[in-house]
């Protein structure tokens, strides 16, 4: 059970890292520079997904990376449509901080029947989008705004909500592309209101953004686009974390 490793992960004070796929961005040969490097080892998820995917893309991505490497792969869901029994797990994102109820749930009921008979692990995860200084794809697609990122209280709250509701993750993300990652003050905030693992993802660019967020109670920090047009920020990510 991937959230139950997470979760000892977290009580032994180790950080985990997970790399962020987007199908339609998905290069196999960009995967190949990554996966050949030895600090590929410290990756502990990849995460295959995003908001929009528009080539169709998903089940060869999924199929490819199975094939080149150990990790777990978790489908990372921008709609009910991104289900496929050829990952290891789902996050089932209820995006808690917007209010349509689309993302709240609505999704959630037509992916229902698919995802009990997939046999993919079910990581119920309470999924907050954080203000990342531009206006993200995943904030445009599901018409909700985010959390301010000079809110942090607001974000502790939204994020304890969740916890209570039984949400198992708790998943900030300032959105794929974001110009700043998510200040630690508010990563600090709901890290003291909670006790769920943890994931910060979103504008993650450099060794100093992922220590921040791991110093300021970050369990997991997912990278996507950076690796995407800097495939070498991968050996410079994981050397500080080994």
């Amino acid at each position: 059970m991937l959230l139950k490793q997470l979760i000892q992960l977290q009580t032994q004070g180790h950080k985990a890292f997970g790399l962020l796929i987007d199908p339609d961005k998905f290069s196999p040969q960009v995967f190949e520079r990554w996966s050949s490097k030895p600090a590929f080892a410290a990756v502990d998820w990849v995460l295959v997904g995003g908001s929009l995917i528009t080539q169709g893309n998903l089940e060869q991505t999924l199929a490819y990376i199975r094939q080149m490497c150990v990790q777990p792969v978790i489908i990372f869901p921008g709609s009910n449509l991104h289900i496929s029994s050829s990952a290891d797990a789902i996050l089932l994102l209820s995006l808690i901080s917007g209010r349509n109820p689309e993302y709240l749930i609505g999704q959630h009921v037509a992916a229902a029947p698919f995802l009990k008979g997939s046999g993919l692990e079910i990581i119920p995860t309470a999924y907050l989008l954080v203000d990342g200084g531009r206006t993200t794809t995943v904030a445009y697609i599901s018409n909700t705004n985010p959390i301010p990122s000079d809110k942090p209280e607001l974000a502790a709250c939204t994020a304890l909500a969740g916890e209570l509701l039984g949400l198992r993750l708790i998943y900030a993300d300032a959105g794929s592309g974001a110009q700043h990652p998510i200040p630690p003050a508010v990563i600090s905030a709901i890290r003291q209101q909670t006790q769920n693992p943890l994931v910060i993802g979103g504008g993650i660019r450099h060794a100093d953004h992922l220590r921040q967020a791991y110093q300021a109670g970050a369990d997991m920090v997912v990278v996507g686009n950076a690796l995407e047009t800097n495939p070498d920020l991968l050996d410079e990510l994981l050397r500080w974390k080994a």
